[in-house]
């Protein structure tokens, strides 16, 4: 019998002070059993990082959501689609390999990946040349201890704060703050 997803609830509460986007999300997360809690609370530090692209880009007219993830890799981590359709954002975290990367290229706006872990530097020099023509990619790292310090974050039902200031993300709830610098590869 297969496993299955394990869900969890946050109320997001975000502040991005850098774009001027003020909002709360309540978001459901199902997180595949082969899924860490550090990949997890990436792709919802992923979708704070960009909520504001809701309002700059659709007008306020658009779905920012979680895709299916590891349950089916052709679908993105997190994505931003327009009321017609259209994908406007794709975002990957971890460490994908550059076939999938152009394929999101040519159906989406914009694609931005987040790395994060400890081998995220041999994935990048790897990854690196043959992704340079990707004119629509962007690719982020989260230092891996800051990735760590997120995952002790995760419960069942997370009451989630996200401050945006000067590309820094303060993650905070109950069980304590993580202060997030990611860095921009490409």
């Amino acid at each position: 019998m297969a496993l299955k997803s394990t869900i969890f609830k946050a109320s997001l509460g975000i502040a991005d002070i850098d774009n001027g986007y003020y909002a709360d999300h309540s978001l459901t997360l199902a997180r595949h059993p082969s899924e860490t809690d550090e990949r997890m609370m990436v792709r919802l530090a992923a979708l704070a990082l960009n909520a504001h692209e809701l309002q700059d880009t659709c007008n306020g007219d658009g779905t920012l959501a979680f895709g299916a993830g590891l349950c089916d890799p052709s679908d993105p981590d997190v994505h931003l689609t327009d009321f017609t359709g259209r994908k406007r954002l794709w975002i990957e975290v971890g460490q994908p390999e550059d076939k999938p990367l152009a394929k999101a290229c040519s159906q989406a706006d914009t694609v931005l990946v987040y790395a994060y872990a400890s081998q995220a530097d041999v994935w990048w020099k790897n990854l690196q040349n043959k992704v340079s023509r990707l004119d629509k990619l962007s690719i982020w790292c989260l230092p891996a201890e800051q990735s760590q310090a997120l995952a002790e974050l995760a419960e069942r039902s997370m009451q989630i704060q996200a401050t945006i200031q000067d590309g820094t993300l303060t993650i905070s709830s109950a069980l304590g703050s993580v202060l997030i610098e990611p860095t921009r590869l490409k």
